[in-house]
């Protein structure tokens, strides 16, 4: 927890101290992108500024529907389409997670290139035309191959069955960390090569670095499980990912019950993508802290999150 008494200052808006119904902590995971960290620390501290207790732990993206099912984490506040979909349903089928709604933001996590690639291998943002220029994405590292960027290996992602079934000439290699991802496209700029890497909206990278999403064969349900469905009949994962995907919050069940009126506020939160990108600036561009990065977000949109908890 932070020192609340510096963030009531920073904030002109009084907070709306309710009698919390457990002094219990609200327990809300981070994982590791910047944009879900801030968020993270923005809704835990509007909840604080309610009354409640909120407690942060940092868990894998993929196990914490596992936690929340448990109830050792309380709210997630970032669930993918895209990525996570799966598991989300998979925990709702428990009972013990709950759909606690969607935010205004829509989500498309892919692969990406810089706007200049476009000059060096016509046809783009088409997968076909990108594929018959995969060597001149080669590195030292894939030989003749192009090289595709992924995310850290901790992060779920299927790329190498997309390789696979579309029988493209790609080999992924994982960057770090996101930050990584970032560098690279700052690198290959100065460099003047081409690169392509994972990328995903809302995101600060779209205001910074003007590219486009790789456009694969249109994603259509159960293309990703069903090798049936799809351009390819003998491999699933032929297709790409959903475009203007959901963006949920989900919740532990019992936290209806235990906090009622933290989890009003809950349901009634909801981020677009500008202001979800301009979260993750804070932190990605401007440097700060995403404990510093939460207080200065809320002290410029007080007059969007006080009517979530008055």
């Amino acid at each position: 927890m932070k020192n609340k008494g510096i963030f009531a200052m920073a904030l002109a808006a009084p907070t709306f101290v309710f009698a919390a119904e457990s002094s219990d902590p609200i327990v809300i995971p981070t994982h590791n992108w910047s944009s879900q960290i801030v968020m993270s620390h923005v809704v835990g501290d509007i909840l604080e500024s309610m009354g409640y207790t909120v407690d942060h732990i940092e868990t894998g993206s993929n196990e914490v529907y596992e936690h929340l099912q448990k109830g050792e984490a309380t709210i997630v506040v970032e669930v993918w389409e895209g990525v996570f979909g799966k598991l989300f349903d998979a925990a709702l089928e428990t009972g013990n997670v709950v759909d606690a709604g969607s935010h205004e933001a829509t989500t498309r996590e892919e692969w990406w290139y810089p706007d200049y690639v476009e000059e060096m291998c016509p046809g783009l943002p088409d997968w076909e035309a990108l594929n018959a220029c995969a060597a001149k994405f080669a590195t030292d590292e894939t030989g003749d191959k192009g090289m595709f960027l992924a995310g850290p290996e901790d992060w779920p992602q299927h790329h190498m069955e997309r390789i696979k079934a579309l029988d493209m000439n790609f080999q992924m290699v994982h960057a770090a960390s996101a930050e990584a991802l970032w560098s690279a496209i700052d690198e290959a700029k100065a460099e003047g090569r081409p690169v392509v890497l994972q990328n995903w909206t809302p995101n600060f990278v779209e205001a910074v670095h003007p590219g486009k999403f790789v456009e694969f064969p249109a994603y259509e349900a159960g293309c990703m499980e069903d090798a049936s469905v799809g351009v390819n009949p003998e491999m699933a994962y032929d297709c790409g990912a959903p475009v203007d995907g959901y963006l949920k919050k989900a919740a532990w069940a019992g936290m209806k019950d235990k906090w009622p009126n933290a989890y009003a506020a809950l349901e009634r939160m909801s981020f677009t993508n500008a202001q979800i990108a301009e979260m993750a600036k804070l932190v990605d561009v401007d440097g700060m802290t995403p404990e510093a990065a939460a207080e200065s977000w809320l002290s410029a949109n007080e007059t969007l999150w006080t009517p979530w908890v008055n």
